[in-house]
This record gives structure tokens, C-alpha cells and sequence, in this order.
């Protein structure tokens, strides 16, 4: 039966490599890695940086590849993702089928955690539904954004005895900040939703590229930092094509 690693990386600093990851990357025969085009390659540079600072393994192969884009176009926002999955699905079929044997053993190296806010394993969950291929799954926990966020403000993520809500952008703008939490965690938030909630109220504390030499953080009250965040996010997208950012809302 052919094993397939899945491994989290961190938020972009090597230096987030668990040793449990590093083990896992050198029992792999093949390591692929994903390019997102040009103006993402530094999420493929992140994976080559780690494949060459831990992977002693000299039998091993890197196969690159590139991953398909997404239709944002597409009117319905999960019928778009669930066909951009069954895509990548196929890929990896194919992928795998190309560079293992039946008893191969491949790795993905996966942003921040494989468990939280990724899609790694229920497209490799598709792609065994969809062809067959048997596969023994390995999941390597990484540090997430909200643990580097947390990190890098010194502060801890809960109230003593307060509930913590992770959510998205989307649905923040949707429902609002929850009624049952003190803490809220955003992810995937393109549109700043903040801007939606009265600042007065909230502390936010944002960071994006967390974790790496390009790292910015924010914080404070939502009324008075909520602008320069929009405006400082603006400006590192423009800067370096894309952004990952996460924040975390508090209520004052």
C-alpha cells in the first residue's frame, strides 16, 4: 500500500520544522512540491528552502508540479471550491500514480497545519473515493497562524474561562462577531470584515506573513488601527503579490 505523508511546515519560517516533520520528510521516497505561479513562488521557495536545510535523504526526488486555480468567478462560492478539490484530486491521482510504486511512500509539505483551515486531506479523501488508490495516511501536526499570532503579540489567545470562536471573513461579515465568545480568530478574510463591526467596541491584533523575515503585526483598538491595517495589508499585497493574514478580535 502506497503512504502518503502529509507534514506542516509552519507559517513560513524554517525554523517551525518540528523534528517529527523532519523525520517524516527523510522516510519519504518522493516530496512534491506545488507552484502557485509566479507571483506565489515564494510558497514553493519555502518548501525548497526546507527540503534543503532538513532532507538528508538522498534517494529521495522532489517533484514539482503546478496546482490549479481556483474559479473565482464562479457565482456560487462552494460549488467553485468543491470543483477546484475535485481537480486537485485528480492531480494528485495522477501524481501519485506517475511517482510511486504501490508500496511508494510520497509527502506533501503543508502550510501551517494540516488540520485547521487546509484542504490537503479531503482531497486526498476525494481522491480515494474517486479512484481507489489505497493509501496509508500520516498527518504531521505543523504551527498555525494563530499560534504565531499569538506569538508574536505575547499574549495568550483565550480569556480566563472565555469561549474562543474561529471563523471566517465571509461569515463574520455574515453573522457578526458571536454573542458566546469573548475571543473571535479570523482567517481567509480578503475583504477586511472587520470594518463591518463597531470599533469602539473591539481590540484587534492582526499579523500577516507570521513568522517570517516580512512579518508585520497591528494592534489595538479596532476604531483607531482598523484604517492602517486595511491600508498596511494593501500595500504588502501590492508589494509581493500575495498576503497571508489572520487576526483576532476582542471585545474591550
Amino acid at each position: 500500500m502506497r503512504k502518503l505523508s502529509i507534514i506542516g511546515i509552519g507559517t513560513g519560517n524554517p525554523d517551525h520544522m518540528t523534528v517529527q516533520g523532519i523525520n517524516a520528510l527523510n522516510r519519504a521516497e518522493v516530496i512534491l512540491i506545488p507552484r502557485k505561479g509566479e507571483a506565489k513562488e515564494d510558497l514553493a521557495d519555502l518548501r525548497r528552502a526546507i527540503c534543503e536545510r532538513f532532507l538528508g535523504n538522498a534517494a529521495a526526488r522532489i517533484v514539482e508540479f503546478d496546482l490549479p486555480v481556483r474559479d473565482a468567478g464562479d457565482p456560487s462560492y462552494r460549488r467553485g471550491v468543491d470543483d477546484w478539490h475535485a481537480a486537485i484530486a485528480r492531480l494528485y491521482a495522477g501524481l501519485l500514480a506517475e511517482h510511486t510504486g504501490e508500496d511508494g511512500h510520497a509527502a506533501f509539505l503543508v502550510w501551517g497545519d494540516p488540520s485547521l483551515y487546509d484542504s490537503t486531506l479531503r482531497i486526498v479523501e476525494r481522491l480515494q473515493a474517486q479512484t481507489g488508490i489505497a493509501l496509508a495516511l500520516e498527518v504531521v501536526p505543523g504551527i498555525t497562524s494563530l499560534q504565531a499570532l499569538a506569538a508574536s503579540h505575547r499574549m495568550p489567545l483565550n480569556t480566563i474561562g472565555g469561549a474562543i470562536h474561529i471563523t471566517t471573513g465571509r461569515r463574520l461579515r455574515a453573522e457578526g462577531f458571536p454573542d458566546n465568545a469573548d475571543t473571535v480568530l479570523v482567517m481567509l478574510d480578503g475583504a477586511c470584515a472587520f470594518r463591518e463591526l463597531d470599533g469602539a467596541v473591539y481590540d484587534i491584533h492582526w499579523g500577516a506573513y507570521l513568522g517570517t523575515q516580512h512579518e508585520i503585526v497591528i494592534a489595538g483598538r479596532l476604531a483607531d488601527v482598523g484604517g492602517e491595517i486595511v491600508e498596511a495589508r494593501a500595500a504588502a499585497r501590492r508589494a509581493r503579490g500575495w498576503i497571508m493574514d489572520t487576526y483576532l478580535l476582542r471585545r474591550r
